[in-house]
C-alpha cells in the first residue's frame, strides 16, 4: 500500500453489528447500493454517480473510504465505554 493511500476505512455499524450492503443494477436503469442493518432493517441508499467538483456538495464534502460485504459476520461490535456518545442510535 503506498504512503499517500489511507489505510483506515469507515465500517458501518448498526445495532451493534456490521451493516450488509448490497449493489443492484436493474436492466436498463441505474446502478445503485443499500446499506442494510439486519437486526433493524434501518437501510441506507446510495446512488452511484461519476466523481465531479466536491464543491458542489458543500463546504468540506470528502470522498470516504469504506467497507462494504454482503455477508458482514453476525458478531457483535459494542463501543469502548468512553465511546458511549459514539453509540447514540440518533446521530
Amino acid at each position: 500500500m503506498s504512503p499517500a493511500q489511507a489505510t483506515n476505512v469507515w465500517v458501518p455499524v448498526c445495532c451493534d453489528r456490521v451493516m450488509r450492503y448490497n449493489m443492484f443494477a436493474p436492466k436498463g436503469g441505474a446502478a445503485y447500493g443499500a446499506l442494510v442493518c439486519t437486526v433493524c432493517n434501518k437501510n441506507v441508499t446510495f446512488d452511484l454517480e461519476s466523481l465531479l467538483d466536491l464543491n458542489a456538495y458543500g463546504e468540506g464534502a470528502r470522498v470516504l473510504n469504506m467497507l462494504g460485504s454482503p455477508k458482514p459476520p453476525k458478531v457483535d461490535r459494542p463501543k469502548a465505554a468512553g465511546d458511549a456518545t459514539l453509540n447514540d442510535q440518533t446521530l
